[in-house]
């Protein structure tokens, strides 16, 4: 005997092997999401960083040095020599956020799958969305 509410049954479906196997997937991706959600917003927030930085040293005398940091300690670069470090700096964190980009678009199309195939068999007794 069931006791659920009046005029309502149970529709829950037998989870199997294989469903739990694809909602432990799912959770899998979704933290893995996360993860690189975390990591592209430290990307941005450096490469807004280093925008910024370059703005500033292009109003500097070309002849004049500056300190830039390479690894733990501090050397003195011409500014034009600083430009270039920093234009390169610049293009890698484009090219590492491009690829975290392209993860979570991989990451995007699997859930929208696991979504699918969960919600199809399980309805509104299972929970996906956040």
């Amino acid at each position: 005997m069931e006791l659920l509410p009046e005029g309502q049954r149970n529709t829950a479906a037998e989870v199997l092997w294989e469903d739990q196997q694809k909602i432990n997937k799912f959770s899998t991706l979704i933290n893995k999401k996360d993860e690189q959600l975390e990591i592209l917003e430290k990307l941005k927030t450096e490469k807004e960083y280093l925008d910024d930085l370059a703005l500033e040293i292009e109003l500097l005398d070309e002849d004049e040095k500056i300190q830039y940091k390479i690894g733990e300690v501090f050397v003195f670069l011409k500014v034009e020599k600083a430009v270039e470090k920093i234009e390169a700096e610049n293009e890698k964190l484009s090219s590492q956020i491009d690829e975290i980009y392209e993860t979570i678009s991989t990451y995007d199309e699997s859930l929208a799958d696991l979504k699918k195939q969960l919600y199809a068999k399980f309805g509104n007794n299972i929970n996906l969305e956040r």
